[in-house]
């Protein structure tokens, strides 16, 4: 009975590790972007969920919580970044973004919404359940998730037409201040 209970538990947290993924990748999604870009997103979030409660159980113990404290606050600063630059966008109309998810700016979105991840991996190493299921899950959960968003995003984008961008920067800012807050 302790093993489905200690299952339960992963799941649980996994998924909400993954609504973070869930809750940007509404507003990326907002932006025009094709499926295979979705794919390629989901991908690389989820591998990045995979890989930072991996590095969060190496380097945990040369951490100390100040270091964690600053990673949320830079999160929280580069979310209200990304989406101010997009409300931004709505207004200038121009052919380049500042921060679009492609190349670096799609490995910056993954490692933001992947940090929160990087203390619980920190945890883990500590509470001695199934770490390498528990960071499977991570990276399955935050992958689905965010494909989940990013499609849904990409729908409304079509039903919104223009305000869809605002919309989206609106959210990805918003969700930068509670991350700060």
């Amino acid at each position: 009975m302790s093993a489905i209970g200690e299952v339960l538990s992963i799941l649980c947290l996994a998924f909400a590790l993954g609504m973070d993924a869930f809750s940007v990748g509404l507003g990326i999604g907002m932006q025009e972007i094709r499926l295979k870009r979705i794919f390629l997103i989901g991908l690389i979030v989820g591998l990045f969920h995979i890989f930072m409660p991996f590095i969060g159980l190496f380097l945990g113990a040369f951490l100390s919580k100040q270091m964690e404290g600053i990673a949320i606050i830079a999160s929280g600063l580069l979310l209200c970044a990304i989406g101010f630059q997009m409300i931004f966008h709505t207004f200038i109309k121009k052919e380049s973004q500042i921060l679009a998810p492609v190349g670096v700016g799609l490995l910056i979105f993954a490692f933001t919404v992947s940090l929160d991840s990087f203390s619980i991996g920190i945890s883990l190493g500590l509470s001695g359940v199934a770490t390498a299921f528990a960071i499977m899950m991570f990276g399955l959960f935050s992958t689905l998730l965010t494909w989940f968003a990013l499609l849904i995003g990409r729908r409304t984008h079509h039903l919104l037409g223009a305000y869809s961008e605002f919309l989206g920067g609106t959210i990805l800012f918003g969700f930068g201040l509670l991350v700060l807050f």
